[in-house]
């Protein structure tokens, strides 16, 4: 033969079915392209002014494995359409006379040609596209915008790599399926169909079983540690219970319709049930893979849009004023009001030096003791909370233990307390106790209860409940408490105390300021004099750059897997579309001719869209729905405890989403064209 027949005639087969192959090809070329911009800002040399760069880099670079592995998976799931579609074909060459090793020829220029065009077009869209992804990034992250184009010579070798070796698979599989199958089977594998599934009992129990035990964990998780711990095995139970209730679930479901006499005789319901029917095992998978997507991309999008827009809220949480000093102290005895006033004191003396005059001060002294209630007292001790195993990780309570004064001068009261009693404020959770005893320690008459928790960074990034307790002697409030050590020896109270203070200063000023203070307490000698363990100087300028340039990132690399995955949504309802519309051609053409119009028929068509696409929209909106408590207690570790905020955007990603997904009112078109024959006029 020619040398030239075999990628004439590959090339031949992609223009003749350009209906299937342009919209893949088109897929590949926005995976390809989404991967090498994704290389390309985790290279790119403009996020060496971005603060928090080395943050930036490895998470753009986690992106692009997460698109390449996802890319795998869903070009094989699209490429068995491809491959369905094709086998007929390739059927007949076999009994012309074209051996398997011809027809392999055939699928290896296809795959060649199909490769070039998608990583070299995706390439050239990714190289154009690069820079304006890469100006979005530094502006969403509160960087330096430059206007300087350059082309990452990594990301277009490591895109050629990882999409050659994809590619490579899928021609491998596409070769196994060929050789493996006789020239009949062949020509049938289009228009075999399926058997009617039978609803299986078992199994519609068990996804409703296993959906209702993922909504109970996601919804009773009352804790932020035990969200960590349940989140994923709440997600995989949602996706297994998923796929089972759209398999099995669906084949109840049109059963239900079609025993329904006024629903289903009905010209356009009666042709549409009766078709989903004959499918209804792989329309299950495919709507379940479109729900799966959808609450991927409605959970990523809500989550990281309301932690970006969640910032300020975040930062004056975390970092109650401009300026945030903290000091630990070796000993309860080392924060006495003296030694604490003199520090302050020297503090106030560099804040002049410099020009500056603190104000809204916040000051107070703590000593922290960490404990689990254990038969209506609290045990302190590590080793015995050790002893109790992970059953209690969610039950740990964080004791700030406050003198009286301190924290009248931090709420605005006037609180008055005798020995033996307490005043106590609780921060994520509950207590309802009129005594609070230590195990250890002492025994405390709860006098009043606050309603102002005192502004405390350390408080604000607890990921456990918190309980102000101010007692009128804060080292006999504690008692034997100060005796009991740490597993290395250290005392269980973590003394410290905070300075906090707002500056006028602009922000360039602030941060001057902050490098200043820092190295007005640093050094030995420092902390030999007011008996400390550390020191800590934050400032919130800083820290929001670094937050800033962190979830900035999250957000940003959101959008672009959500932009992937609703590429992937919408070749998953495309590729359905025209794969069934070539089922059901001939049915169509013996209703055309027993009488029923291309009215009919189109009515009949969105009745099947109606019915099937919008079920999985339906369930991604519960799966978030249910989702939302467990979500929620999330966000809390980046400390966004903002609940309204994550509502809105939550509730405006799920609008935006279901806009979006109205692209299957555009693949009907497909559909109608295929069935009916011709063109609607």
């Amino acid at each position: 033969m020619k040398l030239m027949f075999y990628p004439r005639l590959a090339a031949d087969g992609i223009r003749k079915n350009r209906r299937m192959f342009l919209p893949y090809i088109l897929t590949c070329v926005g995976m390809v392209m989404m991967f090498y911009i994704i290389m390309y800002l985790a290279v790119s040399d403009a996020l060496n002014a971005v603060y928090a760069a080395d943050n930036l880099r490895q998470f753009f670079a986690l992106g692009s494995w997460i698109i390449a592995v996802f890319s795998a998976i869903f070009l094989f799931y699209t490429n068995s359409f491809l491959m369905r579609r094709r086998k007929r074909e390739f059927g007949l060459y076999n009994i012309l006379g074209m051996g398997r090793r011809n027809i392999a020829r055939i699928l290896f220029w296809e795959t060649l040609q199909t490769a070039a065009l998608a990583i070299s077009i995706g390439l050239l869209c990714g190289i154009l596209f690069s820079k304006l992804a890469e100006m979005g990034l530094v502006y969403v992250v509160k960087g330096e915008v430059t206007f300087d184009l350059t082309v990452s010579g990594l990301g277009i070798r490591r895109t050629a790599e990882v999409f050659g070796v994809i590619f490579l698979l899928l021609l491998l599989n596409s070769v196994r399926q060929v050789s493996f199958s006789s020239a009949v089977s062949l020509l049938r594998s289009e228009s075999a169909g399926e058997k009617p599934p039978r609803g299986n009992l078992f199994f519609g129990v068990l996804g409703v079983a296993l959906l209702a035990a993922a909504y109970f964990i996601a919804v009773s998780i009352e804790d932020p540690l035990s969200a960590i711990i349940w989140f994923f095995v709440a997600v995989l139970m949602v996706i297994v219970a998923t796929y089972i209730l759209m398999i099995a679930g669906s084949v109840a479901f049109c059963r239900l319709l079609q025993k329904n006499r006024g629903y289903y005789y009905k010209p356009n319901h009666f042709v549409s049930v009766a078709s989903m029917v004959y499918r209804m095992k792989r329309n299950g998978a495919g709507l379940a893979s479109i729900c799966v997507l959808a609450t991927m991309v409605l959970v990523m999008m809500a989550s990281t849009t309301c932690l970006y827009f969640g910032a300020e809220d975040t930062m004056a949480q975390r970092y109650p004023r401009e300026i945030n000093m903290t000091f630990r102290y070796a000993a309860v005895d080392d924060m006495s009001a003296e030694n604490t006033g003199a520090l302050t004191d020297y503090v106030d003396g560099v804040l002049r030096e410099n020009g500056v005059t603190p104000s809204n001060i916040l000051r107070t002294r703590t000593a922290a003791v960490a404990g689990v209630f254990v038969d209506g007292a609290v045990e302190t001790d590590v080793n015995a909370i050790n002893d109790l195993g992970l059953s209690v990780l969610g039950d740990i309570w964080n004791f700030l233990f406050m003198p009286i004064s301190d924290y009248n001068a931090a709420v605005g009261t006037d609180y008055v307390l005798s020995d033996g009693e307490a005043l106590i404020c609780v921060n994520r959770g509950a207590f309802e106790g009129d005594t609070l005893t230590f195990r250890g320690g002492e025994t405390l008459k709860v006098a009043y209860r606050g309603d102002k928790f005192p502004e405390d960074n350390n408080a604000a990034a607890d990921l456990t409940a918190s309980m102000v307790v101010a007692v009128p002697d804060l080292k006999a409030a504690l008692g034997g408490l100060t005796e009991i050590k740490t597993s290395s020896g250290d005392p269980i109270p973590d003394c410290r105390s905070i300075y906090f203070f707002d500056t006028g200063l602009d922000p360039e000023g602030q941060l001057e300021l902050y490098e200043t203070l820092r190295g007005a307490v640093r050094g030995s000698e420092f902390a030999a004099r007011y008996g400390l363990n550390s020191r800590t100087v934050e400032s919130r300028e800083l820290e929001s750059k670094d937050y800033l340039g962190v979830f900035g990132a999250f957000f940003y690399l959101g959008i672009i897997l959500s932009i992937v995955f609703l590429l992937a949504a919408v070749l998953i309802i495309y590729y359905k579309q025209v794969s069934e519309g070539y089922e059901d051609q001939s049915r169509f053409e013996i209703m055309r001719k027993v009488g029923m119009t291309r009215r009919e028929i189109r009515k009949s068509i969105n009745s099947q869209l109606l019915t099937v696409f919008f079920l999985p929209l339906l369930f991604a909106a519960m799966h978030i729905a249910f989702a939302f408590p467990i979500i929620e207690k999330l966000l809390r570790l980046f400390n966004l405890n903002n609940v309204a905020l994550f509502a809105r955007t939550t509730a405006i990603t799920v609008a935006v989403f279901a806009v979006f997904y109205m692209v299957y009112r555009a693949t009907s078109n497909a559909y109608y064209n295929i069935v009916s024959g011709v063109r609607e006029e």
